[in-house]
């Protein structure tokens, strides 16, 4: 099963709505999710999953306090060593489950050094993340240490020195390290079944391999993808269907109608057409 690192900022308390899409995608498939006891985003995800009564939850708290578990889901409390106190006490937990993850998912108020820190954590170990910019109503992508590189190209002078300040030496010298031959920037990029790790381009391409292939299975789950990712709320809203019943029909178990297919792809703004094959 996968496990999903879920963290963010503790300056949000509200969660934009493509993240709660993307927190119910993952409730649907059956992921695990891994998440901190902090107020703000934490807490918020925490009570998303609360609400939806989902089990498949695990709260990681540094020391043996946990300030926050609203569904009293399994803990785990992590050592923090030397660090007593501060920033770095509390960053002990997100180490645990960057490592413990398979992909992650970021929600960032724009300056959150933290936030940022944890797609370097779980990029240096060899997994993919998105990072959501509430102010920008942007996701970002990582699949690769360059990927991190133009980020931090991007970024003002004030977070690149937070980000530096904060990182631990170990971390930062990972970064590094990657890079060098045979690092992870030498290999394919990690994939997984987390929806937002694809871009609208690479899934259009996909779901165009697949109706070339004629595979159905693959072409279903194409769709589902590009819902997941466009937001499976808007494509129910387009297409005239309950957003309950799509997710089912566009699971990789589903067999919508053909009429179903016909609907998200005009609401997708596809269209199919007959070509007549070579003899």
């Amino acid at each position: 099963m996968n496990t999903v690192f879920v963290g963010g900022s503790r300056a949000i308390s509200r969660l934009p709505v493509q993240v709660r899409e993307w927190l119910d995608d993952m409730r649907q498939r059956g992921l695990r999710i891994v998440v901190g006891d902090a107020d703000g985003v934490d807490r918020a995800i925490q009570k998303h999953f609360l609400d939806a009564a989902y089990p498949r939850l695990t709260v990681f708290c540094s020391g043996s306090i946990c300030r926050n578990n609203l569904g009293h889901w399994p803990t785990e409390h992590v050592a923090t060593g030397e660090w007593t106190r501060g920033y770095q006490f509390y960053a002990a937990k997100d180490r645990i489950m960057a490592g413990e993850a398979d992909h992650g998912l970021m929600v960032w108020d724009g300056k959150s050094p933290g936030t940022a820190l944890n797609v370097l954590r779980l990029l240096c170990a060899g997994k993919t993340a998105v990072l959501f910019n509430v102010p920008a109503r942007r996701a970002v992508m990582f699949k690769r240490m360059a990927d991190w590189d133009l980020f931090l190209s991007e970024a003002d002078e004030e977070l690149r020195r937070s980000l530096r300040e904060r990182a631990t030496d170990a971390e930062w010298l990972a970064r590094d390290a990657i890079r060098q031959p045979g690092g992870l920037d030498s290999l394919a990029a990690p994939t997984g079944d987390f929806g937002p790790l694809q871009s609208e381009a690479e899934l259009h391409a996909t779901l165009d391999e697949a109706l070339k292939a004629g595979d159905a299975k693959a072409i279903i789950e194409a769709l589902g993808r590009i819902a997941r990712v466009r937001g499976m709320s808007r494509v129910a809203r387009d297409t005239g269907l309950a957003r309950e019943g799509l997710y089912r029909a566009l699971s990789a178990d589903g067999n919508p109608e053909f009429s179903t297919v016909l609907k998200v792809l005009n609401a997708m703004g596809f269209r199919l057409g007959a070509m007549k094959l070579a003899a």
